[in-house]
């Protein structure tokens, strides 16, 4: 039997490669650039700030989107603007040589992230729009193509992490930016390929408040909501720990003779690529874990799973057997990862009413990748300042477990609050 495969489907799986690809340029491998560059104390800075935008940005771009211009078009922009300040940033870097300066390398990229976050949303808008079109249903056809986003985001990473330029490692180096900026700038181009969605200009204007979804913040009324999106802000705490600090952790190793040319020091982007493989599929044991353990169990094997993401990179160290500590983390990331945000998702699904339910997903996203990843970002970043880049005797280890404990806290407080939604009173 011969399978056929549309041509809209090579269409989306490239653009959402290319999407990803884009992020995986540079997302856990800068902080090992900043670090080389003497900028360490202000990783927290680079990786708050997409957080920060994340809170306003992909709403004031959808609004465009459904009412001002087509999303095929906004996505172009948006990659267009991102991948100008991406590759700025880079650029300035190399006629800048040694003398890199925070303030003019932080406002290219905050420029440039405040673009390219709104477009995670615009690729799934886009294609559903097309796919809708050509009568595929995106609940069984959208998930496989999703994947390759996935797979776009690694085969960046390694490919900085392998590649050379002039002698030096693109995870090293201002190269990485540059890269991304050129992807942005390919994939500015080639969403003006996607079908045209629709815009609907005589759509009865709504309040600020339903614009950016703030009706939602009714459901902190309910307790046991107000519990949720309260633990989600603080696991969303946990997200860019280690995009920030895992590649300048495994590279400060390169200051020990014995250590410095072992495989998790010279390819850290590569083992921390298995953080996104395992992420892949870990997706595939949700349905299992959802109909064997429940909402709560499955939210609290992710909490613990934080634990243990953080507590073996403390434990770890790059030469055998210790560098299969940090393997067995990465590992523990597809966990930590997708079995909260998932099954919070089906939560605020299930729970919240229909006319608030989008707003409330909304919100959802808001709590974890905009409140709680900026405020850990920058917690987090005063303790590495305290523990490493501040202190008389710099440990990495005792900020991963101060990470591990935090994340253990937060656990053991979510499984005495937080009731299992099956054993809620009506």
């Amino acid at each position: 039997m011969q399978i056929k495969i549309k041509p809209l489907t090579f269409k989306l799986v490239l653009m959402l490669f290319l999407e990803f690809a884009v992020w995986g340029a540079y997302l856990t491998s800068l902080g090992r650039y900043l670090g080389n560059i003497g900028l360490g104390p202000q990783i927290k800075w680079f990786f708050a700030m997409q957080g920060i935008v994340s809170i306003f940005m992909p709403t004031l771009m959808g609004i465009l989107a459904d009412k001002k211009m087509e999303a095929q078009k906004v996505l172009s922009l948006c990659h267009g603007f991102a991948g100008l300040f991406m590759a700025g940033a880079g650029i300035y870097c190399m006629t800048a040589g040694d003398q890199v300066q925070f303030a003019p390398l932080f406002i290219l990229y905050s420029f440039s992230v405040a673009f390219f976050m709104p477009t995670i949303a615009l690729v799934n808008s886009v294609s559903y729009n097309a796919m809708a079109k050509e009568g595929m249903d995106p609940v069984k056809e959208f998930p496989p193509m999703r994947v390759f986003g996935t797979i776009g985001f690694i085969c960046s990473m390694l490919l900085t992490n392998f590649l050379s330029i002039g002698g030096v490692r693109m995870q090293e180096s201002y190269t990485q930016l540059i890269s991304s900026g050129i992807l942005s700038l390919i994939l500015c181009g080639y969403a003006l390929s996607m079908p045209a969605c629709p815009v609907d200009k005589t759509k009865k204007s709504e309040s600020l408040a339903d614009a950016f979804g703030l009706k939602a913040f009714s459901l902190f009324k309910d307790s046991q909501f107000a519990i949720f999106f309260i633990f989600s802000m603080l696991l969303g705490a946990s997200l860019q720990i280690t995009n920030g600090y895992a590649n300048t952790f495994l590279g400060s190793f390169a200051s020990d003779p014995a250590l410095a040319n072992t495989f998790a020091v010279k390819n850290s982007n590569a083992l921390i690529a298995i953080s996104q493989a395992s992420e892949t599929l870990c997706i595939l044991f949700i349905p299992f874990a959802m109909r064997k353990f429940g909402i709560k169990n499955v939210m609290l094997i992710s909490m613990f799973a934080w634990v243990l993401r953080f507590a073996l990179f403390g434990l770890g160290n790059p030469a055998m057997p210790g560098v299969l500590l940090f393997v067995l983390s990465c590992i523990v990331y597809g966990f930590a990862f997708d079995f909260f945000n998932i099954s919070g998702s089906l939560y605020v699904e299930q729970n919240a009413a229909e006319d608030i339910r989008s707003s409330a997903q909304g919100l959802f996203m808001m709590m974890t990748n905009g409140f709680g990843a900026t405020l850990g970002t920058l917690a987090a970043g005063a303790v590495v300042d305290a523990t490493v880049y501040n202190a008389a005797n710099p440990s990495w280890s005792k900020a991963w477990y101060i990470f591990a404990a935090y994340a253990f806290v937060v656990a053991i407080l979510f499984w005495i609050l937080f009731k299992d939604p099956q054993k809620k009173t009506a």
